[in-house]
């Protein structure tokens, strides 16, 4: 019984698991290849997510709400359109590595369209993947790319932007009275239950609350577990928020 709860909860990672299995079976070398090739990537998300869960972390510090609605926000308009295309235009490392900024971006006031542009111009038009175009494709070619992919990230951004509303992202879910954890936002890094044992508890790979009534919260240890969470997904709202 516990194990098949444990598959219900984890039912995509049985699946692939399933899927190694009968390509093990049916064709052992692109089964070794593919398994090969799925350790490479996981060894690369492993070396460059902790450096992006840093940067975002300081960026979120570092970076005002104001200034993120102001230059990113809605009323940007042209102006953050332009820095969104610059911002995902300057960007290192692969496309995964941009979800935890765009979280943390978003929750402090910039908009779908903007976010879709920063993903979007992550995706398929960084300096260092023109750089590249150029060389083995040639200037007009790589020109020419550039210029209609932006056009259709704008056109696109504007059309989902109509499509998709704030309230259609992850939201805040009320745990416990006055915090708040977002648990799709929350990657499962484990560092407020690290940070605070006595209050964050894992369940199913996201934080939770344990019940803290009666508890006297240690309020700088739990000011350490907000600011760890790499995405920003903890919030404190009692007397004021952290």
């Amino acid at each position: 019984m516990t194990i098949l709860k444990k598959v219900k909860e984890n039912l995509f990672l049985a699946i692939v698991a399933l899927v190694y299995i009968a390509m093990f079976i049916i064709n052992p070398t692109m089964g070794a290849a593919s398994v090969k090739n799925s350790g490479y990537y996981i060894k690369e998300m492993l070396m460059i997510m902790p450096v992006i869960f840093i940067l975002t972390a300081l960026l979120d510090m570092w970076v005002p709400k104001e200034k993120i609605m102001r230059y990113l926000g809605k009323e940007a308009k042209a102006k953050g359109v332009f820095l969104s295309f610059v911002v995902g235009s300057i960007s290192a490392g692969p496309i995964y590595a941009a979800f935890p900024m765009c979280v943390m971006l978003h929750k402090k006031g910039a908009s779908i369209r903007n976010i879709i542009i920063i993903l979007s111009s992550w995706a398929v038009i960084k300096v260092p993947m023109l750089l590249n175009e150029a060389k083995f494709l040639g200037p007009k070619f790589m020109a020419i790319r550039w210029v209609l992919t932006v056009i259709a990230i704008t056109i696109f951004s504007w059309i989902a932007a109509k499509i998709i509303k704030d309230e259609d992202l992850p939201g805040e879910v009320l745990t416990q009275p006055g915090l708040h954890i977002n648990r799709d936002a929350c990657m499962g890094c484990t560092l407020c239950a690290k940070n605070y044992p006595e209050v964050f508890e894992m369940e199913n790979k996201k934080a939770v609350t344990k019940p803290y009534e009666g508890l006297d919260l240690d309020m700088d240890k739990l000011e350490s577990a907000i600011k760890s969470c790499p995405v920003k997904a903890i919030s404190y709202n009692e007397g004021g928020e952290i």
